[in-house]
């Protein structure tokens, strides 16, 4: 009998990794340093916009943000400065590497409000209940369980929390980006999110989302 159990269960298939074509370059750290170069490209500003974006999160002095899919810390000093020394910020990746690299751009920036975690593909392993905006930055088409993150994400929203993700209009990326937006705001709604907001960041490029939990 126990023998016929383990053939059923080897003969189960994998649960199913949605980004698998997207996450292709990070499987190496020859590849994860060819997205870090992207990531840190002196020129990003000008088309990431991260002031107009900071804003659009309407951060407030002593508030937690978590960075979630931080890469190589490019939004730290942003989120440092728009909550202050009060506030805090949680830098967040699931690749070692990048994460030493977010806390060299910490160090080297001097910012002394942020905290980095080590998650997993389907969990952010942040405090509970201990955020009130989790932003996810060109990260959500990565989410290989995304089901699993957002519930673990849920899990550490403050009361009140909010989550936003900015990314890329699949119109934009079609051979790396997994769903449309409205496809994405149906997805996070289904689990157990409320769409707040949805706007242009970056015109024909990236969209931002804003959600909370009912």
């Amino acid at each position: 009998m126990k023998t016929a159990v383990l053939i059923v269960l080897f003969a189960l298939p994998a649960w199913p990794q949605a980004a698998a074509k997207a996450n292709e370059g990070y499987k190496t750290k020859e590849g994860r340093d060819r997205v870090a170069a992207t990531l840190s490209n002196p020129h990003r500003d000008e088309t990431q916009k991260p002031d107009e974006l900071v804003a659009a999160l309407n951060l407030k002095p002593g508030m937690t943000v978590a960075d979630i899919g931080t890469g190589v810390g490019y939004m730290l000093p942003y989120l440092s400065r728009a909550v202050g020394p009060a506030g805090k910020v949680f830098s967040e990746d699931i690749q070692t590497d990048f994460l030493d690299r977010a806390k060299t751009h910490a160090s080297a920036e001097k910012l002394t409000n942020v905290q980095f975690f080590l998650g997993s593909e389907t969990d952010p392993k942040l405090p509970p209940g201990s955020v009130d905006v989790a932003l996810v930055l060109d990260t959500y088409h990565h989410f290989d369980y995304p089901g699993k993150m957002l519930a673990n994400i849920s899990h550490a929203l403050k009361p009140g929390g909010r989550l936003v993700i900015v990314d890329y209009y699949k119109s934009s990326r079609p051979d790396h980006v997994r769903l449309e937006r409205d496809d994405v705001a149906k997805e996070i709604e289904s689990n157990g999110f409320h769409l707040l907001s949805q706007h242009d960041h970056i015109p024909k490029s990236q969209y931002m989302l804003t959600f909370d939990r009912p």
